[in-house]
């Protein structure tokens, strides 16, 4: 299987610099919006829509397109941003973002923009949704794959347990689950050992991986090894895959990482500048 070229790496940094400094600036000029989450997530966000995903701007109805769906919807600007960058939507639109009768809402409305697969927003139900379409690909013998990205304080909702075993019940080997794991959630209980909240799940893979589900653990911020995992990922036979993904909150920002504040908090002009500085050179380690 090919593997990614230092360019290709380069351009993906690139375009995932970009995507963060446009969800910096949306979340500013909307005065609303969560930071944290999606700034952990735009790597793997821009892999999949970089990279992996079978998809087509200029069709996105496609019956036989790779789905994605962003179980966190709280995350939602990542999500629109990625969107933007690959041609979905104007990126002027991005300035419209949570404003009444935008299409770009603070969760992700499927009936409102192209390109958006479910409506999430409700923690918990979007892998519901993800399992759904990867039963239906599979019983109408179509081809395509079905991403899923949770998150790690989502994880403590049931349902994602049950949808984990329907999944593994239907042999469901083609649906992904992307665990953005970046220890951190809003609100919880006072953490241990020097950390500012408890970790939301403890030992995922292993929990997964009693589930039956295929489990690949990597570092969520490493172009290279989150593109084999998902390219691995089409190469398991029998079973769903989970890949969990080892994040930092608020990753690109140094103020933001690894701060629960920075979970849904405005920048001022200030943070805003010195957020668009580290971000400029396009390199994020």
């Amino acid at each position: 299987m090919e593997h990614l070229t230092n360019e290709n790496v380069k351009k993906l940094k690139e375009i995932a610099a970009e995507i963060r400094r446009n969800v910096v600036k949306t979340v500013h000029h909307a005065g609303a919006g969560h930071l944290g989450g999606p700034m952990s997530a735009i790597d793997i966000l821009t892999a999949l829509y970089f990279e992996v995903m079978d998809i087509n701007h200029e069709n996105p109805a496609w019956e036989e397109r790779d789905r994605f769906v962003l179980s966190k919807g709280h995350s939602a600007i990542a999500l629109y941003s990625t969107l933007a960058e690959r041609g979905y939507l104007p990126k002027e639109e991005l300035h419209t973002f949570d404003e009444i009768d935008s299409r770009l809402q603070a969760h992700p409305d499927m009936n409102l923009l192209p390109g958006l697969d479910m409506s999430t927003g409700s923690l918990g139900q979007g892998i519901s949704a993800a399992v759904g379409m990867a039963l239906g690909a599979k019983l109408k013998q179509l081809s395509f794959r079905t991403y899923c990205m949770i998150g790690d304080g989502e994880s403590q909702e049931g349902q994602v347990w049950e949808a984990a075993d329907i999944a593994v019940k239907y042999n469901l080997d083609n649906l992904t689950v992307i665990l953005d794991y970046n220890h951190l959630q809003q609100y919880g209980w006072k953490g241990t050992e020097g950390r500012t909240r408890e970790i939301p799940v403890f030992s995922p893979s292993s929990r997964w991986g009693a589930f039956g589900f295929h489990v690949i653990s990597i570092d969520g911020h490493d172009f290279k090894q989150i593109v084999k995992a998902l390219r691995d990922a089409e190469g398991i036979s029998g079973k769903p895959t989970i890949i969990v993904a080892h994040t930092v909150k608020g990753k690109g920002v140094n103020y933001m990482e690894n701060n629960y504040l920075w979970h849904s908090k405005i920048p001022t002009e200030q943070e805003l500048a010195l957020a668009l500085t580290e971000l400029q050179g396009g390199n994020v380690q």
